[in-house]
């Protein structure tokens, strides 16, 4: 009886820890468009930042692990992103 209550127990323990995981996952989108006219600049996002991305560790917006992450964009006002450093309008 003593292994089956640990059984039920970690089994709880494992669905209260997942569940949460598994519906952040179900819901992730890229971010809105912004009300500007707004580009997608590439490679220049913080982790975690990003709106969106086109391949690669990420998929979309908040999702991007690595500071600069060639594929991952934000949008910034239409005209700007090749006049800042490491900014593209195309993933690398």
């Amino acid at each position: 009886m003593n292994v089956n209550r640990r059984l039920v127990i970690a089994s709880a323990l494992a669905a209260a820890v997942s569940a949460p995981a598994l519906f952040a996952a179900a819901t992730i989108t890229p971010s809105q468009t912004p009300a500007f006219k707004a580009e997608k600049c590439y490679g220049i996002a913080k982790a975690g930042k990003n709106d969106c991305a086109s391949t690669g560790n990420s998929s979309c917006a908040g999702t991007s692990k690595i500071d600069g992450d060639p594929n991952a964009w934000i949008y910034v006002a239409e005209g700007y992103c090749e006049r800042i450093v490491n900014g593209s309008l195309k993933a690398k």
